[in-house]
Formats: C-alpha cells, structure tokens, sequence
C-alpha cells in the first residue's frame, strides 16, 4: 500500500495525459496496486444479467462471473451469437447456469415483455453494457434515435422494471458500463433525438455515455434507501469488434497500445463481484478506483439539465420533454 502511495503523484501526472492512462500501459500501471484478493470470491447462489454479453467487454464479463460460480443471463439482440457465446462459456467455465435472452435494449417493448414474462425472480447484478455507434440515425422500434434508446432510455426502463427483483437480493448492483468519450461533453438535451441538427454517430455515442454516467448518480441518490448500489465506470480504450468496425481508422492508429477485452472488463467484474466494492454507490470508476466525472469545466451540467435528464427517462415521451428542455 505504501508503494501504491508513493506512485500517486506519478499516476496524476501521467493519467492526465489520457492516452498513458486510457491505453495497455495505463492498465498496467493502476494494475499494480489492485488487491490480489479482491476477485477470490464465490458467486455461488448469485444471478447477474449482462446486456450485449456475446461479445467484447460483455463476454468477458458474462464469462468471468460464470468462472466465480454466478448463474449469468446473457440478454442479447441476435440469438445465433449469443448462443455461440454461451456455449463458448459453458466449455470454458464448467458452468451450466449461463443462459440466453433475446432482449433489444433499445426496444422499449421488448424490455417490458422480457421484465414480465422472462426475468428471474430474483436480480443480484444488473450490467448496462450493450452499445452502439450508428454513422447514421437510425430509429429504434418506437422511432428513438438508436444510440439515445440503446445506451440511456432502454437501461432506464429495464433498471425500473427489475427493482422488484432487485430488493430480493442482499447486495445489489447495476453497473453502466460507460466510455472516456463522455469527457469531452456535457449533459445536453438539446435536439436529443437528431431532428434538427446533422447526424454525428461519435457525438450521439458520447452525449448519450455522458448520460449515464449522469443517470447512475441519479439513480443511486433514489435507491439508496433500497440498499441498491448504482454507479458507472469507463473501460479504457480497449481492442474490441465494436471499436474495429465502429472507429476503423482510431483502432488503426492505436492498435498496438489498446487494452484486451479482459482488462476493459476488469472493473466491470470488480464492482459486480468484489466484496470491496460493495455499499459503493453513486460513483464513476476506471481500473477499481473512483474518478472525477469532469476534467474539463465548461462540461458540468445544471441541477435543472440533470432533473430534465430524470423526467425524460421515466416518460413515455422522452422526445417531447427533450425538446422543451
């Protein structure tokens, strides 16, 4: 620990240059102080569900609480995938308590039918990771602008409509899984549905992460009476197929520096299994530890932007309170 103390002027100089920070070396610097103990646990009896959970960051997570003994929902859009990567696990882990969903978080219909007919009774570790980033506007099922649907209105309503389940359990959590990008924004909704305003997928992408991260806050103030423990976290830069196909010519540049799925998921794993972080809530992690949520000043939002935030996520009509905000 004292090493770890000595390295931390160190680590704040160098974490603010983002790409010795966000990258493999980064990793590997924070790695050095994790506590070795820390994901030594069982997770027998445990019921976690991942979104997005047949690739990248998500199936290292699905896989990772499978290997701890947890009983893992795999709630996915394409059923041919997600049942490659659940057997996949199955192989890997010896576990036979990993099932498939089909679920569309950014279908808002399809969250409510999944919540009555489908959901265990009980919900341990709700993870928020599906994610896109469309170089158009795409609408989703109920005519919301995908990125908005997928990664903000769909967790929402899918985080609601578990809290039942939710209360059952005797630590829960729900972890949105966030981005780095989200620095660069503020809370902003303005034009929230790309009506009015050119599309821009990296932009939409880093608005609606700066949005969960906003919304995890939220959330944690509301349930911490529940004993429900919300918070964000951001992976880094790691060397996923979404990130491929998604920013070719960012991966072409830093493809040798980016981190594995396995350590972009790291934290993920942490805060959904470690005993050390149970009771945390309300924060933004990366590499186990709590970080600032702004690095720069001018992206801090109103105690007005964020309760408009709050109202568009519990209405049936995000749409029309976004453009009165």
């Amino acid at each position: 620990m004292n090493s770890c103390n000595n390295r931390f002027a160190i680590d704040r100089l160098l974490d603010a240059s983002i790409v010795r920070s966000f990258d493999r070396t980064g990793f590997e610097r924070h790695r050095a102080c994790f506590a070795s103990t820390d994901l030594e646990v069982d997770l027998g009896g445990r019921v976690c569900l991942v979104t997005g959970a047949n690739s990248g960051i998500g199936l290292e997570t699905a896989q990772a609480l499978a290997a701890r003994g947890a009983a893992v929902w795999m709630l996915c859009r394409n059923r041919e995938r997600a049942e490659r990567a659940a057997q996949s696990i199955r192989r890997g882990t010896g576990s036979r308590r990993v099932e498939v969903a089909l679920l569309d978080v950014a279908d808002l219909a399809a969250i409510r039918r999944f919540a009555r007919d489908f959901a265990p009774r009980k919900v341990d570790v709700l993870v928020h990771n599906a994610g896109v980033l469309p170089d158009e506007r795409i609408a989703s099922p109920q005519g919301h602008e995908l990125t908005l649907a997928t990664h903000v209105l769909g967790p929402a309503l899918l985080t609601r409509l578990l809290l039942p389940r939710l209360r059952r359990s005797d630590d829960p959590r729900v972890i949105f899984v966030s981005s780095g990008g989200m620095y660069t924004q503020r809370l902003s909704l303005t034009d929230v549905e790309w009506h009015d305003r050119p599309y821009d997928g990296v932009t939409a992408y880093a608005q609606t992460k700066r949005m969960q991260v906003v919304l995890a806050e939220l959330l944690a103030e509301e349930l911490k009476e529940a004993g429900i423990c919300v918070n964000s976290m951001h992976p880094g830069w790691a060397d996923t197929a979404a990130v491929r196909s998604s920013l070719p010519r960012f991966h072409s540049v830093m493809k040798r520096v980016l981190r594995t799925p396995a350590e972009g998921a790291d934290t993920v794993i942490w805060l959904a299994a470690s005993p050390a972080a149970r009771g945390q809530t309300g924060l933004f992690f990366f590499d186990r530890a709590p970080r600032r949520t702004h690095l720069l000043p001018w992206t801090r939002e109103s105690d007005v932007e964020r309760q408009a935030l709050a109202q568009m996520c519990a209405s049936s009509r995000p749409d029309r309170l976004a453009r009165a905000a």
